[in-house]
């Protein structure tokens, strides 16, 4: 009775040893950042299995991140048509709130703002639910608990509320100016405009992802984001819609302000993105 459990104890351990190694092997071969099945037996002759992967480089990260993003969205596309909407009501907002406007030239002066109003206004709904799901599924801690580079963490973040941003600036910029191209006709210069919302757009994506991961944790969030996005974001905003208004007039007004404004707002991009970079392991952690 005595061997037969001898044998059985000894069947079991040699059916669990080759599990271990086939799950180590199929863990091990599959990636790019693994070793090869050769210096796989080395280290296992040597008993070095701790060293058996090697550590993702901070590219593979970014991409595994960013993808985990963009495959959530696109299977869902919560965020994106929840902005599209919102920026479709906006729209009809501000068309009942001009619809007793006198058509001109001076429309194109307030165009500007108003594009980069809805803008705003879209980008803070679409910065308001990026961490919503990290905060109700715990996948933020986890992705603090893993060995990832925390400044990673937020340009993958930072990157994929960018490409929801623009997605949806490509359906809203073209439906605002149907909306409104009975009020005037835009300058020569006017399709220079998309120079002020790529530099604008980096930076609401990149500070409002530093800003929404601050605020993500407390109560209120909506409004907590609001107060502290629209006065960092100032600068910058005002720099767009001056580049915007002096495309869109042309003449004097763009040849005296569009370069000025153009560089003021990406100068503002680069400082503060470089300062929420640096400053993301401390607000995470």
């Amino acid at each position: 009775m005595a061997e037969e459990e001898q044998r059985l104890d000894v069947g079991c351990s040699d059916r669990a040893s080759s599990a271990a190694t086939e799950t180590a092997q199929w863990a091990v071969s599959p990636s790019e950042d693994c070793l090869s099945e050769s210096e796989y037996r080395a280290a296992d002759r040597e008993g070095t299995r701790s060293t058996l992967c090697k550590v993702p480089s901070t590219f593979t990260q970014y991409k595994t991140l960013l993808a985990k993003d963009l495959k959530a969205e696109f299977r869902t596309k919560d965020m994106i048509v929840s902005m599209g909407i919102y920026a479709f009501l906006v729209i009809v907002v501000f068309g009942v709130a001009l619809s007793f406007a006198r058509p001109g030239s001076e429309f194109l002066e307030v165009s500007g703002g108003l594009l980069w109003a809805l803008v705003v206004f879209t980008s803070l709904l679409g910065l308001n639910r990026s961490f919503s799901k990290e905060t109700e599924n715990g996948c933020l801690e986890g992705l603090l608990l893993a060995p990832l580079d925390r400044g990673v963490i937020f340009l993958a973040k930072a990157t994929s509320n960018l490409v929801f941003l623009a997605l949806v600036e490509v359906i809203a910029v073209p439906l605002y100016w149907v909306f409104f191209s009975s009020f005037a006709a835009p300058a020569d210069t006017g399709w220079l405009l998309v120079v002020p919302l790529v530099v604008g757009s980096i930076g609401i994506a990149g500070i409002g992802t530093m800003l929404s991961t601050i605020t993500a944790a407390t109560r209120g969030k909506d409004v907590m984001l609001a107060l502290l996005f629209v006065p960092v974001i100032f600068p910058l905003l005002y720099a767009c819609v001056s580049a915007t208004t002096c495309a869109l007039v042309g003449g004097d007004v763009f040849a005296d302000g569009f370069l000025t404004s153009l560089a003021l707002g990406a100068g503002y991009d680069v400082i503060m993105i470089l300062a929420s970079w640096v400053l993301y392991d401390f607000v995470v952690n």
